[in-house]
């Protein structure tokens, strides 16, 4: 039996790797991860092939949390947009490579899948694993997993920008909008923005966020003008940053708490949405996070 306390290190960043994918979560991949490990101690591994072995443990369970989490997800209050993953994450289990399949509108886009056809897809898409090992993972023929990797593909492409801008020019237009949101300059920020550009915050229930999503150039425009001004009151601290392998920024209080983290999506040459994430929960692992609420109530 393989000796887990000496392939933890090397299992855990592909176990949390697949287990964030596939629900978008930090605290519930970790979750998912320690499951595993526990899993897998009790019942032994194969010593020829224990990231075969992890990968299995770990994607079952995950689909087993995403189908329970489909009904919560349902009754979220608000928006739902995926946990930050920060590129400077001092856990070395979150260090996965940060490609498409972990960008925060990439994920929110996952969500539209079923739990069986965004396993089949991650596995295939973000691992390249082939479809006779995908069927042995998700215990089903290796025809039906084609199907349901056919049908992951049409959802995705559906809901994908036509004209995705390359990376060097999303890192320039990205550049360009922390810049404008620095420096309060709404002209500049509202001409980086899509005419039909969309605005959504995730607050849960927990910090103060709008209910439904914005939609338009002068609406989200106004509104992150408003932002500006309240966080400009509140003294908080704007921050470029990577999260999920795209340009983001950290908003924190003057006292360094953790507020909210925004990301950017760039399709062409405009900013085509922007996805604010406030709730504390989904905060916590980024480090000591603030009480929006309690900041407005006694700013100045």
């Amino acid at each position: 039996m393989t000796d887990l306390a000496v392939e933890h290190d090397q299992l855990r960043p592909l176990m949390f790797s697949i287990a964030y994918r596939m629900l978008g979560s930090v605290a519930e991949a970790e979750d998912v991860v320690q499951d595993a490990f526990l899993r897998m101690h009790e019942s032994g591994v194969d010593a020829s092939s224990p990231d075969a072995y992890a990968t299995t443990v770990t994607t079952r369970l995950a689909i087993d949390v995403l189908r329970s989490a489909r009904h919560q997800r349902e009754t979220y209050v608000g928006s739902w947009v995926p946990e930050p993953l920060l590129a400077a994450d001092p856990d070395p289990s979150h260090r996965i490579e940060m490609d498409e399949t972990v960008s925060v509108a990439f994920l929110i886009v996952l969500e539209r899948l079923s739990p069986l056809e965004r396993a089949v897809f991650v596995l295939r898409e973000a691992f390249d694993y082939p479809y006779p090992r995908i069927a042995e993972i998700v215990e089903r023929a290796e025809a039906s997993c084609r199907q349901l990797m056919t049908r992951a593909r049409q959802h995705v492409h559906d809901a994908q920008p036509r004209f995705p801008a390359d990376d060097g020019r999303r890192t320039a237009i990205a550049g360009a909008f922390m810049e404008a949101v620095r420096s309060g300059e709404l002209g500049a920020l509202e001409r980086l923005l899509a005419e039909d550009v969309t605005f959504q915050g995730d607050g849960g229930g927990k910090a103060p966020a709008i209910s439904k999503p914005l939609r338009g150039r002068t609406q989200v425009a106004r509104f992150l003008g408003g932002l500006l001004r309240q966080g400009a009151r509140l003294g908080a601290v704007v921050e470029a940053v990577e999260a999920n392998g795209q340009p983001s920024v950290r908003v924190s209080s003057a006292d360094g708490a953790v507020l909210s983290v925004l990301s950017v999506e760039v399709a062409g040459d405009e900013v085509v949405a922007v996805h604010n994430q406030l709730n504390p929960d989904k905060l916590r692992h980024l480090g000591d996070v603030g009480n929006l609420y309690e900041l407005l109530r006694s700013a100045p």
